[in-house]
């Protein structure tokens, strides 16, 4: 999906009230016009290398649901990963599993820092700005971070059609690994798969649900399951269900318990 303008990050329903919040760091796979096409083809611009296939479609249709707020990157993770520490060895790709990006090698110091400052700054900052205004208002703040992943890894097939990552907080994808289960105990549902914390994978569920205190999960689908609307709308629906049940699962006795997925 290209996204145009040159914006790095864009905020949907700022103002929705349900307790929680999506955000999506490879939502796109937009390449800025000053970058060209960075040597790559069109096939492996479309492809895992360059965003999460169906992630920003799933994470649309939840904040529908829901009433969430979304918070998408509008650029491409081979311009930068979004979900990396600034001082990351892969915050700006050169080989993505077989795939080499020259056009990122040898890159300068200022070039770097334009990166940073232009793409990955103005999206924690806005995911920062979203959190503190609901802090301010009051609001209950659940984080979900949510991604897609390949079938096939480096030759490794991948056989969890969802994985849920946990970083600090462990009690809410917990509850929500029970949730999914109890709607179908067939579902093989990955714990930290197919990556955990230790990957460095985690920077924004750390930085943004840890780094306050925050119930978060990640949440990975395998994007065979959503590479078409009916994917889209059975993954968004189930798991709108399941983050609600999970929510309701961890409140204190005697708390509202009346809210709708």
């Amino acid at each position: 999906m290209d996204i145009s303008g040159e914006k790095a990050v864009l905020v949907s329903n700022a103002r929705g009230a349900s307790p929680f919040v999506i955000v999506c760091d490879h939502a796109s796979n937009r390449i800025p016009a000053r970058y060209g096409d960075l040597g790559l083809t069109p096939t492996e611009r479309l492809s895992h290398i360059a965003w999460d296939p169906g992630a920003l479609a799933v994470s649309l249709r939840l904040s529908d649901l829901l009433d969430a707020p979304l918070v998408q990157s509008t650029v491409s993770r081979i311009i930068i990963d979004c979900n990396r520490e600034v001082d990351a060895p892969d915050l700006i790709w050169t080989l993505s599993e077989n795939t080499r990006i020259a056009a990122n090698e040898s890159l300068s110091a200022a070039e770097r820092q334009y990166r940073i400052e232009h793409f990955h700054q103005p999206y924690h900052a806005a995911i920062e700005t979203l959190l503190e205004a609901r802090r301010h208002a009051g609001q209950e703040t659940i984080l979900v971070c949510m991604h897609s992943f390949t079938p096939v890894y480096l030759g490794v097939a991948r056989p969890w059609p969802i994985g849920l990552i946990h970083g600090v907080d462990t009690a809410y994808t917990t509850a929500l690994y029970d949730a999914l289960k109890a709607v179908d105990d067939s579902l093989n549902v990955g714990w930290n798969e197919p990556y955990a914390a230790l990957n460095g994978v985690t920077l924004t569920l750390e930085k943004h649900g840890d780094g306050r205190g925050l119930a978060a999960t990640m949440i990975e689908i395998r994007n065979d399951e959503i590479l078409d609307p009916a994917g889209v709308s059975l993954w968004a629906d189930r798991l709108g269900r399941c983050l609600e049940t999970a929510r309701q699962a961890l409140l204190p006795a005697g708390a509202d318990r009346e809210r709708k997925p």
